[in-house]
């Protein structure tokens, strides 16, 4: 699933977002401003730590947008300042129109309870409750009735695949289950925004696949747009739409998958997408030699090529090319032809992503 359309308004917009943490917060980032202090220039002068350091993005509908970086890189920071977890030192964050910053105590309240749901690494599901009340707690907290509290927490757990599970507690579930309990009680405010904050790194490999998959799925059917917070670039790019990888509290690229992987922006990306396989991530549009443009190079006739779809990505491409010694044809969405890709064109592609 990708953004609805990137031209629409945006859900979450960041805007030169800084957090400094420290008693002299303020004075370091007027000097930070006024002198470009680094990051240990900040910390020797006023005992002052960056958090987050000048971090714009925007989110659109639908979307999942992956932050991606090692501990300390400032993610957790980050996510924490669209619900205002943490007050941010300077810049202007917006969700769902809402200036973050200049909202009221009651209606950031609001904005938190009714429209934006948050799932953590660690629930801390209520132990005394059933699986159905843990679900059902952000309704309670607002207010609503039993009966459609009850309703409502029956059918997320129907969502996340617990039917059955109502009655147990918290300690009778494996960690996987519980896990799908946090992301069932954050979907029963039915929030427009889900902040995840690296929700499945503490399970097994096979678990958090499966959990992977489930969220995707979920994502596709609820169209929530999702902010996910991870350390491990596969997930990312298995489960992003986009990602924005961060190093010592900055953003140091935003792109798809295949822009990460296959244009990385600095060494620090470089070696974090080197092992990456490139074979589900890159597609025949971003190798393909423009059709004119391969006629008049190689003036070969192309009226009994195969035609694939210029979305086909490398693995598709590397099973039709072994059918085949001709070049094959790359067509639009319209199923006009618009590039074509030959041996040595896709030999290139594996090799470094792009002819």
């Amino acid at each position: 699933m990708s953004p609805d359309n990137n031209s629409e308004k945006a859900v979450i917009q960041l805007d030169g977002v800084w957090k400094i943490f420290g008693d002299r917060a303020d004075e370091a980032m007027e000097a930070v401003r006024s002198e470009g202090l680094s990051k240990a220039e900040v910390l020797e002068r006023y005992a002052c730590v960056i958090g987050i350091a000048d971090c714009s993005f925007e989110v659109f509908r639908g979307e999942i947008f992956c932050v991606m970086g090692l501990s300390g890189s400032g993610k957790s920071t980050m996510v924490r300042h669209l619900n205002r977890l943490i007050e941010p030192t300077a810049g202007e964050i917006s969700v769902l129109g809402h200036d973050v910053r200049g909202l009221s105590e009651r209606d950031l309240r609001d904005l938190r309870a009714e429209h934006i749901g948050m799932v953590f690494q660690h629930m801390a599901l209520l132990p005394h409750k059933t699986v159905r009340d843990n679900v059902a707690f952000p309704l309670q907290v607002r207010g609503e009735p039993k009966s459609r509290r009850w309703s409502v927490s029956q059918h997320c757990l129907s969502l996340v695949n617990l039917d059955g599970y109502e009655d147990r507690f918290p300690r009778e579930l494996s960690g996987g289950m519980q896990q799908r309990v946090g992301l069932a009680r954050a979907l029963a405010s039915d929030p427009e925004v889900l902040l995840m904050d690296e929700p499945f790194s503490a399970l097994d490999p096979l678990i958090r696949r499966q959990l992977q998959d489930q969220f995707m799925a979920l994502s596709a059917e609820l169209r929530k747009t999702t902010v996910f917070i991870t350390h491990d670039l596969d997930e990312a790019i298995r489960i992003g739409n986009r990602i924005a990888i961060m190093k010592d509290g900055m953003i140091v690229q935003i792109g798809t998958p295949e822009d990460i992987v296959t244009r990385p922006a600095d060494d620090y990306v470089r070696d974090f997408v080197e092992g990456i396989s490139k074979l589900k991530l890159v597609f025949a549009h971003s190798i393909m030699e423009p059709l004119d443009q391969y006629r008049s190079t190689h003036g070969v006739g192309l009226e009994d090529s195969l035609r694939i779809s210029h979305d086909q990505d490398l693995d598709h491409i590397i099973d039709v090319s072994v059918t085949t010694d001709k070049p094959i044809v790359v067509q639009s969405d319209e199923g006009t032809d618009i590039g074509v890709i030959d041996k040595n064109i896709l030999l290139k592609g594996i090799q470094g992503g792009k002819a």
